[in-house]
């Protein structure tokens, strides 16, 4: 692939980004005090603006969503405020930016959540994972389930984060249902074992996933959303049986909302690193897709007629990345 390509100017929802290297979400944990971005964000994002687009940390939507010390969140007026400081810099610097929105699920620590309560997931179902906290790995703790009357509370905190995103001068949201987190623990058979409308069948599990996104749409616009999926990462301790079908009717119906992207992940180092072609066609129609990381995978897909409309997503699209493939730095 040349880097004639990644410097194409592309549309994406509403915005036209000037080259196809995306800034993919890396946690970074330096939010201050209430879990409110300060300078050191600013100047971080500030110095990655010249990417195509950034898409910032996982950032929660709640204090139940949160899952590692001194990640940002938000949901008060002072993480507003203090993001509004990040995006107004990194719009000075020409840069789009949206922002990740996250709810960790069971993988959390009760030192971290409200009154030191158990984290919640779908299933009271231990993930085999760590989390940082008190400066320190340490064994997430055992969750509970959430009953069926908290779910409308959860979406209703993704709808609401958006709202506050856009209000923080994003330039949109991406909806985090990747890497074994709430979302994606909804959506495994692995991690949800529930026997209500959020379990059992493939729309079941699916279900939370496309929810959250319509009420994230009905919000800020189908223009201004993205959603991020991992479908053969088994990051977080999380597994499915199928996940091939499972994500092939999760992406056929985020192809029907009319996202602005689909940001999707390979998988990790000794495991399986492809994304089924079946999986990729069926956002085809859409071609507005993002992958984590190889260039490879984007050329193949467009080879194939998969999508016509891919971009490179890294977290190592770092301060004046594009320039420096530019002059071969």
């Amino acid at each position: 692939m040349t880097s004639k390509i990644l410097f194409e100017p592309s549309v994406l929802g509403s915005l036209t980004l000037s080259n196809r290297i995306v800034m993919a979400p890396l946690t970074r944990n330096r939010a201050g005090a209430g879990f409110v971005p300060g300078h050191l964000i600013a100047e971080y994002y500030a110095q990655r603006a010249s990417a195509g687009l950034i898409i910032s940390e996982a950032t929660q939507i709640s204090q139940q969503g949160q899952g590692y010390q001194d990640t940002p969140g938000i949901y008060t007026e002072a993480q507003i405020d203090g993001w509004r400081k990040v995006t107004d810099a990194v719009h000075a610097k020409g840069g789009h930016i949206f922002l990740q929105l996250w709810h960790v699920g069971r993988v959390s620590h009760v030192d971290l959540q409200p009154d030191g309560q158990p984290p919640v997931a779908p299933s009271a179902t231990r993930a085999e994972t760590k989390t940082f906290v008190n400066n320190a790995f340490v064994d997430v703790s055992a969750p509970r389930a959430l009953e069926p009357g908290e779910i409308p509370g959860i979406i209703k905190d993704f709808r609401g984060a958006a709202a506050n995103a856009i209000a923080a001068g994003f330039d949109g949201v991406e909806v985090h249902g990747a890497n074994g987190y709430l979302l994606d623990q909804f959506a495994r058979d692995g991690s949800n074992t529930r026997t209500d409308a959020y379990g059992g069948s493939i729309e079941n599990r699916a279900r939370l996933t496309l929810e959250v996104t319509a009420a994230v749409i009905e919000e800020v616009g189908a223009q201004r959303t993205g959603v991020r999926i991992s479908p053969v990462s088994p990051a977080n301790g999380i597994s499915a049986t199928d996940p091939q079908a499972q994500f092939n009717y999760i992406v056929e119906r985020l192809d029907e909302m009319g996202i602005a992207y689909l940001h999707v992940v390979e998988g990790a180092t000794g495991g399986a690193r492809d994304v089924a072609p079946s999986t990729m066609r069926r956002f085809a129609a859409g071609s507005r897709t993002l992958t984590s990381p190889t260039t490879a995978t984007i050329w193949n897909s467009r080879r194939q007629g998969w999508s016509r409309d891919w971009r490179i997503c890294s977290p190592s699209a770092g301060r004046s990345l594009p320039t420096r493939i530019l002059s071969n730095a």
